[in-house]
C-alpha cells in the first residue's frame, strides 16, 4: 500500500542532502583506491551495488520489513527504471570515468545532469523555461571547454569523458525519475528495491563470483601512496557510508524538498570532489581552469531555476 508523506522538514531535507554530498564526494576517493587494488570498475561496480543492496535487506529485515515488500503496478516500473538507470548505469560509467579523469573534472562532468534536464522539459515536456537558460548552457558548456583545455586538444582520455557524459544522462535520468512520487512511498523500500534491480543486472554484466582475490594490503595512493589499508576494508567503507548511506540520505530528502533543490545542494559533490583531488591525488587546476570550474557550478544553478513550474512533493 502507498503511503503519503504527513509533514515536511525543510531543514531536515538540506541537512540530509549536504551529508550525503559530503559522503558521495569523499566516496570518490575511496573509490579509487579499491579500484586500485586490483578491481575493474565493472567488477567494483558490481561489488558495490550487491554489498549496498545486501546491507539494505539485512536493515529492513531486523527494522522495517514492510520495506522488503515488492512494489507493485507503476510504482514497481518506477523502481525497476530507478534500478537500472539512477544506480547500475550511473555507477558504472561514474566508476570508469574516475578510474580515467581527475576526480574533479569526472565530478564537474556528472554534474551537466541538471542542464540536461532543463533541455529536456524544454524541448520535450515544452515546459515554459525562463530565458537565463540558454546562459545556463553557455556557462556550462564553455566553462567544460576552458576546463578541458580544447585548444591544445582533448586532454583528458576520450573513453572518460564519454563515461563522465553517459554518467551525466544517467544523473539526468534518476533526477526526472525522482521528480515523480517518490514521496509517496517509504524511502527504504524504494532505494532497497532498486538496488535489487541493480544488483541483478550487474550481475549479469560481470558476476559476484568472478571478482578476483583482494589478499594482502592495497596502497592509499597520491599523497598517502606509502600508507596501505586492507582493500576488504576499503570496499566496505564504500559500500556502507560511500554508498548506502548518501543514497539513502538523498532518498529521504526528496520527502522534504522539492527534487530541483535537492539537486542544487548535491552541487556540494563536485565541490568536494575537486578539492579532495588536489589534498589527497595532487590533481590541480590552473588558474582559468578554476575560471571555469566556476562557470559549470554557475551554469547548474542557473539551469536549475530557470524552470519556471517547480516540482514539488506532494501536500499532506
Amino acid at each position: 500500500m502507498i503511503e503519503r508523506v504527513t509533514t515536511r522538514n525543510p531543514r531536515l531535507g538540506y541537512a540530509l542532502v549536504v551529508l550525503a554530498a559530503i559522503l558521495f564526494g569523499l566516496n570518490g576517493g575511496v573509490s579509487r583506491v579499491a579500484m586500485g587494488s586490483g578491481l575493474s570498475p565493472e567488477s567494483f561496480t558490481t561489488l558495490r551495488i550487491t554489498g549496498a543492496m545486501l546491507v539494505f535487506v539485512a536493515y529492513a529485515a531486523c527494522f522495517r520489513r514492510s520495506a522488503l515488500i515488492r512494489p507493485k503496478g507503476s510504482a514497481m516500473l518506477l523502481v525497476i527504471a530507478l534500478g537500472l538507470i539512477g544506480v547500475a548505469a550511473l555507477q558504472l560509467t561514474y566508476n570508469v570515468a574516475i578510474d580515467r579523469l581527475p576526480l574533479g573534472i569526472a565530478l564537474l562532468i556528472e554534474y551537466l545532469a541538471p542542464v540536461l534536464v532543463v533541455l529536456w522539459v524544454r524541448f520535450v515536456r515544452k515546459e515554459p523555461v525562463r530565458g537565463r537558460m540558454w546562459l545556463a548552457v553557455a556557462l556550462a558548456i564553455g566553462g567544460l571547454a576552458v576546463v578541458s583545455r580544447v585548444w591544445n586538444g582533448l586532454t583528458f582520455d576520450g573513453l572518460g569523458v564519454i563515461m563522465a557524459l553517459l554518467a551525466a544522462v544517467s544523473f539526468a535520468s534518476y533526477f526526472l525519475l525522482g521528480e515523480h512520487n517518490v514521496g509517496f512511498d517509504d524511502p527504504l523500500r524504494v532505494i532497497l528495491w532498486a538496488f535489487v534491480v541493480a544488483t541483478v543486472a550487474m550481475n549479469l554484466i560481470e558476476p559476484i563470483w568472478t571478482t578476483p582475490s583482494l589478499d594482502g594490503s592495497t596502497s592509499l595512493l597520491g599523497r598517502l601512496e606509502d600508507h596501505s589499508a586492507n582493500p576488504w576494508l576499503v570496499v566496505a567503507l564504500v559500500v556502507v557510508p560511500g554508498t548506502v548511506a548518501p543514497f539513502f540520505l538523498e532518498m529521504v530528502a526528496l520527502r522534504h524538498l522539492p527534487a530541483t533543490i535537492v539537486i542544487v545542494v548535491a552541487m556540494l559533490e563536485p565541490v568536494i570532489a575537486n578539492v579532495l583531488g588536489w589534498a589527497w591525488f595532487r590533481e590541480s587546476l590552473t588558474p582559468i581552469q578554476v575560471l571555469g570550474a566556476i562557470a559549470v557550478l554557475a551554469g547548474i544553478v542557473l539551469a536549475q531555476t530557470s524552470r519556471k513550474l517547480e516540482t514539488v512533493l506532494p501536500q499532506p
